[in-house]
């Protein structure tokens, strides 16, 4: 924050002899700032999405969480081995431990010790180790019985597929994967009547759940279940709204269903008003929810949904999540998984161009998981994206466009009189409100006094991308009395998806966000009218590593799809064999930048057709 020094009459000559005195910078409307985004909003620093892994975990009862893994029983007798699980359960009960769950088939339990009881069960000569339960990003429970076994009733079946969609639903990026050449090979938008579509094959999305009554994502969904709050609705959402979106916009990349659009953003006329389509319309999605609303998980319960996508018949699982840390608990589980035919799919991680030993994420580290790292739609290597001897396949992952919990997503309306000017809301913006006012020039929304002619009746400030937070610069001019903002970009790289974020939930003014080609027409328009109303539409853009891993876990359904008798091993080596090289294979970077390539379908599930004949 600016501060402002107080001369004294007789001059420089003076002062300079001595410490001036300071104030501190105050805002013009300080009730604006109890009445809009609250009375301590002008002391924090927005956090961007980016941050999330960093944020501090949430405070505990002092009970330690904990995977304890025992040793493997010796030989014994069948009734002998039967007993092993319920006597082990018996003893860490005994001890005082709250059991989470347990797996006796991976000779693993998940508990909730105190520091006393964790001490004396390490010195029981079962046990094997004890970690950890780590926190994943997306990039205490009683004595009971594991979840798993209060699910009730079976999971249902998808709904028929629609083969009737258009062409204009084909996003850059499915057709970067190839993906509507399998089902729509003459481009008409419609399914071609007995294409592979990834029918028969379940894919289970473990995220953060849901809007399973999305339009683009009812037919699709077969079930789910919710490990944040025990229950069979895995939704992203409470009492106060929904999360991030991310298993929305995650699980629409796969299975988004043709011709079924819902509300889009009218700023965007290269979208179609049908919405987008997914890799692999055809498969049954499942979906288990492990991340909360911040996108925050513990890894005991992506053991437990790993399993239970194995229970329920999912070939696929689709992990968009991880941790910097590796586990040998979770390993060991995602080895059994591969072991027993299930092919699991992850993201390689948004930390940096490439991953040292002590910087890959993981699951995607592990060997048995197909590590997924992300390309641009000029299939060049983005600079989040982080590569290394681990990746296995990349796909696109900037700029996505796909499902999102309906009404979430903010657009914009942008008016100056009669005139209708494209931008773009900004992330965490409020889906609804607006404001009418005079246009003035905030500069780079810097300071408290940044706004000439500012009014505590209201105005629509405009400001200049650069120098401080987007959030800082709401901040700063809603301190003044604006009742909207709009921020013009700088950057015309950027002009295409301005992905410009809030960085936090919070009542927000409307805001958005103008290209550099609209800015010298705001700029026209100052000291006039204009008009900012904020909607809700139902799809997003989105960046990342998470993007990119469930194309590939489409593409996996279409083949699987195309010859269901391949197993997890034969799928990858066609999945990995199939793939376009990216970059330079003389250049040791990008080869570790690329990996195999690019995931191509159409030419992975010809060349499962071709080397398994009838």
């Amino acid at each position: 924050m600016r501060r402002l020094v107080l001369l004294g009459l007789l001059g420089l000559g003076v002062s300079a002899c001595k410490e001036e005195p300071v104030v501190e910078e105050q805002p013009l409307c300080p009730e604006r700032v109890l009445e809009s985004i609250g009375p301590n909003l002008l002391a924090q620093r927005a956090t961007t999405a980016a941050a999330l892994g960093s944020a501090p975990a949430p405070a505990t009862d002092g009970r330690q969480r904990v995977l304890v893994r025992f040793r493997e029983p010796s030989a014994l007798s069948l009734a002998a081995s039967a007993a092993v699980p319920r006597l082990r359960e018996d003893k860490v009960l005994r001890l005082g431990a709250r059991l989470k769950y347990h797996w006796p088939e991976s000779h693993l339990m998940a508990l909730s010790l105190s520091p006393e009881e964790r001490a004396r069960l390490a010195q029981d000569p079962e046990v094997l180790s004890i970690s950890e339960d780590r926190k994943v990003y997306a990039l205490g429970m009683s004595p009971l019985e594991p979840v798993r076994a209060l699910f009730q009733g079976p999971l249902g079946e998808r709904q028929p597929l629609n083969t009737q969609g258009n062409p204009t639903e084909y996003t850059w990026a499915v057709r970067a994967v190839q993906a509507e050449k399998v089902w729509d090979p003459d481009g008409d938008g419609v399914i071609q009547p007995g294409a592979i579509t990834g029918q028969g094959i379940k894919v289970c999305v473990i995220d953060s759940g849901i809007d399973f009554d999305h339009p683009e994502l009812k037919a699709a969904y077969g079930g789910g279940w919710d490990y944040v709050d025990k229950d069979n609705n895995p939704e992203d959402k409470d009492a106060e709204g929904w999360g991030g979106g991310h298993g929305t916009h995650v699980a629409g990349t796969i299975v988004a269903q043709p011709g079924s659009g819902a509300t889009v953003d009218p700023n965007d006329k290269t979208l179609s008003p049908q919405g987008m389509v997914g890799v692999a319309p055809g498969a049954t999605l499942l979906v288990a929810r492990v991340l909360d609303k911040d996108g925050r998980g513990d890894t005991s319960d992506v053991i437990e949904a790993l399993k239970w996508c194995r229970g329920q018949g999912a070939k696929i699982a689709s992990l968009s999540l991880g941790s910097p840390e590796p586990s040998d608990e979770e390993k060991a589980v995602f080895q059994e998984a591969w072991d027993n035919g299930m092919l699991t799919i992850a993201a390689s991680g948004n930390g940096g161009e490439l991953a040292t030993e002590t910087t890959k994420t993981y699951p995607a580290a592990y060997p048995s998981v197909l590590a997924v790292g992300a390309v641009t739609d000029e299939l060049k290597h983005p600079k989040f994206s982080q590569g290394g001897d681990f990746l296995s396949l990349v796909a696109p992952g900037v700029s996505i466009y796909s499902t999102f919990p309906r009404g979430v997503s903010p657009y914009a309306e942008l008016t100056a009189g009669d005139t209708f000017l494209a931008s773009s809301a900004l992330e965490f913006s409020p889906t609804t409100g607006g404001y009418e006012g005079t246009l003035l020039d905030c500069g780079l929304g810097d300071g408290l006094r940044s706004c000439a002619g500012a009014t505590c009746e209201g105005f629509v400030a405009y400001v200049d991308r650069g120098g401080i937070t987007f959030g800082d610069k709401v901040k700063n001019v809603v301190s003044q009395g604006a009742r909207a903002v709009i921020i013009g970009n700088n950057d015309p790289e950027d002009d295409t998806a301005l992905g410009f974020t809030l960085g936090s939930r919070n009542f927000w003014p409307p805001t958005t966000a103008v290209p550099t080609t609209t800015v010298p027409l705001i700029r026209e328009r100052l000291g006039s009218t204009v008009k900012l109303n904020l909607k809700g539409h139902d799809y997003a853009f989105s960046s990342g590593t998470s993007m990119a891993t469930p194309h590939v876990a489409g593409v996996a359904a279409l083949v699987w799809s195309a010859r269901p008798q391949l197993t997890n091993v034969k799928v990858r080596d066609i999945l990995e064999r199939s793939a376009r090289p990216l970059g330079d294979a003389t250049n040791p970077l990008d080869v570790r930048f690329f990996a195999k390539g690019l995931v191509q379908a159409k030419k992975a599930v010809d060349m499962a057709i071709e080397e398994n004949p009838q």
